[in-house]
């Protein structure tokens, strides 16, 4: 497994956002090399989840009504929110709290596409974490895994503050503070 360190993420991109009041939607798009059946099973399977998102989930997301556990790292000391799944179309759709993926088929690939709402002054953090953790669910995919670099120690991570400041630059808004020292 390759460590953190030893992983450099390219350039911020694949990131846009709609605007709605105080709450904005992060949508992020990535190519990857990977069927969508394989994509799907990271989506929904608990063990998978837990190699590249940046929460864990304790059920399965791929029936409608389940209702999980989702646990963001490092937020609210790690509380866990109970989420109901709320729509599923496998291997193209999947939806549940504020999140939504759609796979499309892209060659002998798969184009995921995540729509997140996100608290606008946190829009530039969340692209950068999310764009790691696509590296990192790429790499979890093609068998060469990177350790997950998530929550707080995603914050500490050369790699996101650099993104983190892109993608602020990218949308036209001010780097956010994020409490580091």
């Amino acid at each position: 497994m390759i460590q953190p360190e030893q992983y450099t993420p390219g350039p911020a991109g694949g990131a846009r956002i709609q605007k709605d009041g105080e709450k904005w939607t992060l949508i992020v798009a990535r190519e990857l090399r990977h069927s969508p059946e394989k994509v799907w099973q990271a989506l929904i399977d608990p063990a998978q989840v837990r190699e590249w998102a940046p929460f864990d989930v304790d059920g399965s997301l791929g029936t409608v009504g389940a209702t999980v556990n989702l646990t963001w790292l490092g937020a609210h000391g790690n509380a866990s929110i109970p989420t109901t799944v709320t729509r599923v179309d496998a291997p193209r759709l999947l939806e549940y709290g504020d999140i939504r993926w759609e796979l499309e088929s892209a060659g002998a690939g798969t184009r995921l596409t995540l729509w997140i709402s996100i608290d606008r002054r946190f829009i530039s953090m969340g692209a950068a974490g999310w764009h790691i953790a696509f590296d990192v669910l790429d790499r979890h995919l093609s068998g060469t895994p990177i350790a997950r670099i998530a929550g707080p120690d995603a914050m500490r991570f050369a790699g996101w503050q650099r993104l983190n400041k892109e993608y602020a630059e990218q949308f036209g808004i001010e780097t956010p503070k994020w409490g580091a020292s």
